[in-house]
């Protein structure tokens, strides 16, 4: 079935890896390139020099496009790999239709290059700030999650001002909040400090919160004064840097966003979850003040 397509062993992957001419493919979810243990694997992360190509984005119109973005070209030895070995298949034969002919399929990702210590793995910087769905499913359903230590958390679907996309369907558990209450529409510029401190204790926030913050992406109505509220996941990356300015310690971005959460068969729900003040952010605001360099302002 998979006659055109070799395999190769630990020993020809480490030989192979880094060499000019060879791309070496990661199939598996983004978080699992990222670094996340989706699998249970005993190390996250991905080997070096491997770029991230998910089974997931075959199925994206602009697929090839991603590919040749990537600097993979048709003359290149290929070889990918992931947990599973037939979405590997999957993928290889999908280069195969758009003549990309030499193809190999390394089977000892988790069996031995991630339980050989003595074998690198590279992971994105601070990985645990940018988490997937079922790691935020699993901290919803049991105030536990890997990479969390922290006694609270406190969820927030962010937007700009487009509380709609809130009302319409948000993660169960989740508080709304205006990427206005952070900055200021006329200038940009971060709200003031004690804007700030309002804001982050009326959403339940302290200094010492986990924070996991996420948004909604729909298609822009160019008709609308202000066709960005569209874009909510945006409005989410947004509050997190001021979030961290102000001071809280661990800010967290679900990686996706809403689509994430529904992609893993996650619902949303319609329910408001009412915000539950505190009485001090318990740090001087900003923490963090070279985070940020605002305009001046006349």
């Amino acid at each position: 079935m998979h006659s055109s397509i070799k395999t190769i062993t630990t020993e020809q992957m480490k030989d192979l890896a880094g060499r000019s001419g060879t791309q070496i493919i990661d199939v598996r979810p983004v978080n699992a390139y990222n670094g996340w243990c989706l699998k249970n694997e005993p190390r996250g992360g991905h080997i070096p020099s491997a770029r991230s190509l998910p089974l997931k984005w075959t199925g994206y119109i602009d697929w090839l496009d991603i590919v040749e973005q990537k600097g993979i070209k048709p003359g290149d030895s290929i070889i990918l790999y992931g947990y599973n070995m037939d979405e590997c298949h999957q993928v290889a034969n999908l280069f195969n239709r758009v003549n990309y002919g030499d193809l190999s399929i390394y089977h000892g990702f988790l069996s031995e290059w991630c339980a050989d210590e003595s074998l690198p793995l590279a992971s994105l910087k601070r990985y645990k700030n940018l988490v997937p769905a079922e790691w935020l499913r699993t901290l919803l359903d049991t105030g536990k999650a890997p990479k969390y230590t922290s006694e609270q958390f406190v969820l927030c679907h962010a937007h700009y001002q487009d509380r709609g996309s809130y009302d319409e369907g948000h993660i169960p558990g989740a508080v709304e909040i205006d990427t206005n209450t952070l900055e200021s529409q006329e200038t940009w510029n971060c709200r003031t400090p004690g804007e700030l401190k309002a804001t982050l204790e009326n959403a339940g926030i302290t200094h010492d919160t986990t924070v996991i913050l996420y948004g909604k992406f729909s298609s822009p109505d160019m008709k609308d004064p202000f066709p960005g509220s569209s874009a909510g996941h945006l409005g989410a990356i947004r509050c997190a840097f001021i979030m961290l300015y102000a001071g809280v310690k661990d800010v967290r971005v679900l990686n996706g966003g809403v689509q994430a959460w529904l992609d893993a068969g996650f619902d949303l729900t319609r329910n408001v979850t009412k915000k539950i003040p505190v009485d001090e952010f318990g740090a001087s605001i900003p923490q963090v003040p070279a985070l940020i360099v605002d305009t001046v302002r006349a």
